[in-house]
Parts: C-alpha cells; sequence; structure tokens
C-alpha cells in the first residue's frame, strides 16, 4: 500500500485532500485509480483511505479508518553524521529513515574530505531532504525526518548539548559493555544524538572536547565504515527501543 503525507490543513472529518508533486506521481507513475486504498499520514494521524477522485490538480480521498497505528519511535533520535565522499551520504540518510531517526544533521569535521561552500550546501540539503522524505514513504513512516543544513563540529556539538543522551561510536573504546549500560540509561521518550566520525575518522581534539559530555561506545571489534556505522549503531539502538517501548507500553508509561 503506498504511503503519502499532507498537512492538517488538506483534512476534514470524512477526507483528505493530496496536493503537489504526488498528484503527478499518483496520476502518471503509479497510476492509482479510483476505489484503490493508501495510507496517508498528517502531523497529527495516520489514515486508511480510498481515492474518490483523481484529477490534474489533487487526489480526493475518503478516510475509511483512522489511528491505524503510528510507525514511529517514542523517543526521537538525531543522527550526527560526519560529512562522507561521493553520493555516500545519500545511503545514508535512506537508511537511517528506514531505521526511524528524527533528523539528520551533516557535520564538516576535521577529517572530512568534502567541503561544501554555502550554495553547495543549500543543493545538497534540498536534494536530501527529498530523499528522506522517499524513504519515509517507502518505510511507511508518520512523519518525515528533517535533514538539516550542514554544521560545523563545535556547531553541532553544542546543538547534542540539548538532548538527553549523546552516544559516540568510537573506534579507540573497547567493550560491549559501556554500549549497554549507555542504552540503559535512554528512558520512554527521551532524545538521542548519535556521531558518526568521516572517513578518517574522529580528530583526537574533536573527541577530547566532547568526552565529558558524551558516552563514548563500541560497536564492536571491527573498524566499520562511515556509512555502516552509522546504521549499525542505528540498529542496535532500534532494537533497544523497540524492546522497551513495548514494555513501556505495557507497563502503562507514556513516551
Amino acid at each position: 500500500m503506498y504511503q503519502f503525507f499532507v498537512e492538517e490543513k488538506n483534512v476534514s472529518e470524512t477526507e483528505v485532500l493530496i496536493e503537489g508533486n504526488d498528484v503527478r506521481y499518483i496520476r502518471n507513475v503509479i497510476r492509482l485509480r479510483c476505489g484503490e486504498q493508501i495510507r496517508v499520514s498528517a502531523p497529527s494521524e495516520n489514515y486508511l483511505c480510498k481515492i474518490n477522485e483523481v484529477s490534474e490538480y489533487f487526489v480526493r480521498a475518503q478516510i475509511v479508518a483512522d489511528k491505524i497505528g503510528g510507525t514511529e519511535l517514542s523517543n526521537r533520535i538525531v543522527l550526527f553524521q560526519g560529512l562522507p565522499k561521493g553520493d555516500k551520504m545519500e545511503l545514508i540518510i535512506q537508511k537511517a529513515v528506514e531505521l526511524g531517526v528524527s533528523e539528520i544533521v551533516p557535520v564538516a569535521m576535521k577529517h572530512c574530505v568534502v567541503r561544501l561552500d554555502e550554495k553547495k550546501a543549500a543543493a545538497k540539503t534540498v536534494r536530501w531532504q527529498t530523499i528522506a522524505e522517499n524513504a519515509a514513504k517507502q518505510s511507511k513512516r508518520s512523519v518525515i525526518p528533517r535533514v538539516s543544513s550542514p554544521m560545523e563540529f563545535a556547531q553541532a556539538a553544542a546543538a547534542a548539548l540539548e538532548l538527553d543522551h549523546r552516544l559516540v561510536p568510537y573506534e579507540n573504546e573497547n567493550g560491549m559493555h559501556g554500549t549497554k549500560e549507555a542504552l540503559s540509561r535512554i528512558t520512554a521518550g527521551s532524545s538521542v544524538g548519535i556521531f558518526i566520525g568521516p572517513e578518517g575518522g574522529f580528530a583526537a581534539e574533536e573527541i577530547a572536547s566532547v568526552k565529558d559530555r558524551m558516552s563514548l561506545i563500541s560497536l564492536g571489534k571491527r573498524i566499520l565504515r562511515t556509512e555502516t556505522a552509522g546504521l549499525a549503531a542505528l540498529a542496535v539502538l532500534m532494537y533497544h527501543l523497540e524492546i522497551k517501548q513495548e514494555e513501556w507500553q505495557d507497563a502503562g508509561i507514556s513516551g
């Protein structure tokens, strides 16, 4: 079943109105017709809908059922990703969205090969946001994660201090007990930041500047590529949070 996103103003008591680029996609690419069902997410709710009208400018769909079940974690997760080479960032964004991330912050670090000027950063961010939206549709997310404009490391580290938990997978950390302990401190509804270094890894001074404010953790004995490390960290965190979310729900704890 195809997934689409609409603004709250496009939802009435009985129907939703889809506008913009999704109309062309529905009409000309996947060629949905009246009577077919789709999933629609607005900021406050998810709906099962049946298409009633497909025009050149809008698609009108009847609400068949609401509250059909969200797909979001109860925790806000922000991935601070060191800028990688080539098109690796596109893969990272796509898979991070599938794994439940709430926001992705590209970070310029000392060992980054890529350097983006303001114009290139703006263009990249627009493309990256489109990739995030498409991944959100594919994975049946209830929201579209935000891809922020690239930040310098010091700026990103300062922004991360507003989050409840900050994890830094670091190749010089040994043992998974510290990782397990750091995850165990994450409670229902809390926010989590994950910092991932670029191809060259973190600079020593970058680690020194955050080690007292963030939890340095291990992802195992092997050295992971930058496009692998973030996804591995998110997968471990997602597993932990999905299990905890079930426990929190059973215990009546809201996120």
